[in-house]
């Protein structure tokens, strides 16, 4: 069924005087009971006497208002608490009747409700940031408010236990911007500043655009009236000729659709006056040169036939590149999701087509109202809760309502960017860092749960403890019953088992508090591991616990044990130590073959090449061989045929230079039990740090396990370092060295 033509832009729906409770109870008689009816009637009748002879500015009745916020839910199809909370929520703050009788008379949820809203209405919005620099209309969207308004939303949020809380306060906002005209012209401008820094972004990111489009268009209305008439002038005045090329592309489409077998209801989507405006701004050009005003919406049965719709489009006319979006496959936050795409149309004309189920619909015009459902003895809708998971988080850290200048001082980082809300098994709500792992979320529950974690589940699904954690997210933690403690491959930064500083501070305190000697023991095999698995068993630990700063080998190894001193920061260290102690040649010595950054002591022009026994790198111990016509050849000092050389006065000393970007081929072992998917998990690691293979060779034994040697270009020992620290945490794998073989 295709419906023809758009609504208006510039018409904002406006409810007159004549409204009355008896066209509320027709609205909600559609979708509450009849004994829902009777509650709503009886609060409207409490409403009236308690309110007596109050008047709004407009003159009208004060019961006016309450009852078109109520009427406004109605529309959003909420439940008779939030009903007749809406029909309350100015009685405690207008009139002398208290919240207590409220409660007496309408229970403990309502009462709640209209205490949440209450407390909403005495925050003093304007007058938390006085000395807030004027910024433009333009110079705020969808996503991007200002530091003020985002911080006043976090805290409406916060404070709001319930949704509903919200959702009055949106409504009691829409109509008090429809009757906005009857205040002073600086408490218009002031409200409707306001409107579009809080107000319309709530909305927004709570997905509900038909509050979201009208608060904005409202607001935009007072704060530049002249551009809010003129873009409204050039829409009108466009107007027949818009919708004479919509209902062309509707009947066109509609055909097509039929063809193809599939059920459309097809209209014109109505471009709204300040989404143009913001669009105006940002592209730099004038509504003369907006092309993107053409557009149609298409609404199917069932998700099989969105996808099915767009091959449609698609094939009728040709997409424009990047121009398509998929907010099926991947919803956004406020649980949006249709098929987005934009194609020239008839007449070569740009056309913005979407494409979504009724249900997606509703979902888009209304959002998380269109999910809320408070029926007596029924359950809440997990899937949807786990969805508005970054709303329950703000209630967690902001109870009480704090002084404002405090409260502006202390919110830093956006927190719908920078944060990700996932949910305890329970339904409790933790924020963490983006990037956090189920290790980190494990700390925050308690210590005693991260430091005994053996494993988690992700939305029931064993998952890594590297895994990242996303909004919405059930995570439940895994422990060990007997003593245990945390591992310290969780300190190792290369292995990303925490993100967070809370939760590796309380890795590393742990470890402090075992034993001294445990912690050197330790340390200890932690160091000789990695010296042994770089090559680099000949250092001495005296000059490695120098070069860590610390006066006494112990109090490094104790360090190492537990945690403090990072064993790849070792390496790193060594590295450079070696590169500064290059000694100064001899007037008649030069640099041999500057490109392979290495210097030859006393002795002049001479070719050098690198040993291919040893493998060595930047970081190695190196001493250089006089060969007979193929110049000096570079061994690591521990190399077997460095040891075993009879004629020692060939042997020459050599130095690293600073070659910088040079990179070398070095020949790895891996240990590991044999499985399917080991070779690709060990050339993924390797891929991610951005590491050329060179060559790789798989052996498999008797004994199910498997030996793989990989020949890599490594620049530094400290990239060696990292990287076979990566590849020792791959599942299954029980060794990674240097192969000397």
């Amino acid at each position: 069924m295709a419906r023809q033509g758009e609504t208006t832009t510039n018409q904002l729906p406006l409810y007159q005087n004549r409204l009355t409770i008896d066209d509320l109870l027709k609205r909600v008689a559609g979708y509450l009971p009849e004994t829902d009816l009777i509650l709503i009637k009886q609060a409207y009748d409490f409403a009236v006497r308690s309110h007596g002879d109050q008047a709004r500015h407009s003159g009208e009745p004060y019961v006016t208002h309450p009852l078109v916020v109520a009427t406004i839910l109605a529309e959003l199809r909420l439940d008779v608490t939030a009903i007749i909370a809406a029909l309350l929520h100015d009685v405690p703050e207008d009139t002398d009747v208290g919240l207590s009788e409220i409660r007496s008379v309408f229970g403990e949820e309502t009462a709640k409700l209209v205490d949440g809203v209450t407390k909403l209405s005495r925050i003093d919005w304007m007058a938390m940031e006085q000395a807030r620099s004027k910024r433009p209309v333009s110079s705020y969207s969808d996503d991007e408010t200002s530091p003020r308004a985002e911080n006043l939303r976090k805290m409406v949020l916060a404070m709001a236990e319930d949704i509903r809380v919200i959702l009055i306060k949106l409504a009691d906002r829409l109509h008090n911007m429809r009757t906005l005209a009857h205040l002073p012209l600086d408490k218009q401008r002031s409200i409707a500043q306001e409107t579009l820094e809080v107000y319309a972004p709530l909305a927004s990111r709570l997905g509900i655009w038909q509050m979201k489009w009208q608060l904005e268009d409202l607001a935009f209305r007072h704060v530049e009236p002249e551009k809010y008439h003129e873009i409204a002038t050039m829409l009108v005045a466009r107007r027949t000729t818009r919708e004479r090329y919509i209902n062309q592309v509707i009947s066109i489409l509609q055909q097509e659709l039929e063809r193809a077998g599939i059920r459309a209801e097809i209209s014109g989507r109505p471009k709204h006056i300040y989404s143009i405006y913001r669009k105006m701004q940002t592209r730099g050009v004038d509504f003369s040169q907006m092309y993107d005003l053409l557009a149609v919406r298409v609404l199917v049965d069932d998700v099989p036939d969105c996808y099915h719709a767009i091959g449609v489009v698609h094939s009728l006319w040709h997409p424009i590149p990047g121009q398509f979006d998929d907010y099926i496959a991947m919803p956004k936050e406020s649980l949006y999701q249709s098929l987005h795409t934009a194609v020239i149309g008839p007449e070569g004309k740009p056309l913005e087509i979407q494409i979504r189920t009724h249900e997606m619909h509703r979902v888009a015009e209304y959002g998380v109202a269109a999910h809320w459902r408070y029926k007596e003895g029924s359950k809440r809708d997990i899937k949807f809760e786990e969805k508005i998971a970054w709303l329950r988080q703000l209630i967690e850290w902001q109870k009480e309502m704090a002084g404002a200048q405090e409260f502006v001082e202390s919110l830093k980082a956006d927190i719908f960017r920078d944060r990700v809300y996932v949910f305890t098994p329970r339904g409790e709500i933790k924020d963490l860092p983006v990037g956090a792992t189920p290790l980190d979320f494990a700390y925050r529950i308690h210590t005693d749960v991260g430091h005994h974690c053996i494993g988690a589940k992700v939305n029931g699904r064993l998952v890594p403890l590297d895994y990242e954690l996303k909004s919405g997210e059930i995570v439940e933690i895994l422990t060990s019953k007997s003593p245990r403690g945390p591992s310290r491959d969780w300190l190792n930064p290369n292995l990303g088992y925490v993100k967070t500083a809370h939760a590796r501070e309380k890795i590393r305190q742990w470890f402090k508090r075992q034993q001294r000697e445990e912690n050197i023991a330790r340390g200890r095999e932690q160091i000789e591991k990695e010296l042994s698995r770089l090559g680099l068993s000949n250092e001495k630990l005296e000059d490695i616990a120098k070069l860590a700063k610390y006066d006494k080998v112990d109090d490094f190894l104790a360090a190492v044990g537990y945690g403090d001193v990072n064993l790849q920061h070792i390496a790193v260290r060594l590295t450079a130590q070696r590169e500064s102690q290059i000694a100064t040649p001899s007037s008649g010595a030069k640099a041999a073959t500057a490109a392979m950054g290495i210097q030859v002591m006393g002795v002049g022009d001479l070719l050098t090449s690198l040993a291919r026994c040893c493998n060595p790198v930047p970081g190695d111990d190196i001493v250089g061989f006089i060969t007979r016509g193929r110049g000096v050849t570079i061994h690591r000092k521990d190399c077997y045929n460095v040891q075993s050389e009879d004629e020692r006065e060939r042997l020459v000393n050599v130095a690293w230079g600073r070659a910088g970007q040079q990179v070398y081929p070095v020949p790895i072992r891996i240990e590991a039990w044999d499985r399917d998917g080991l070779v690709r998990d060990v050339a993924t690691v390797i891929a991610e740090d951005r590491i050329n293979i060179l060559s790789m060779n798989v052996e498999t034994h008797p004994d199910r396990t498997a030996t793989i040697k990989v020949s890599l270009e490594i620049s530094s020992i400290d990239k060696l370092s990292r990287v076979l620290a990566k590849l020792e945490g791959i599942k299954d794998v029980s060794s990674v060295t240097r192969d000397h073989s």
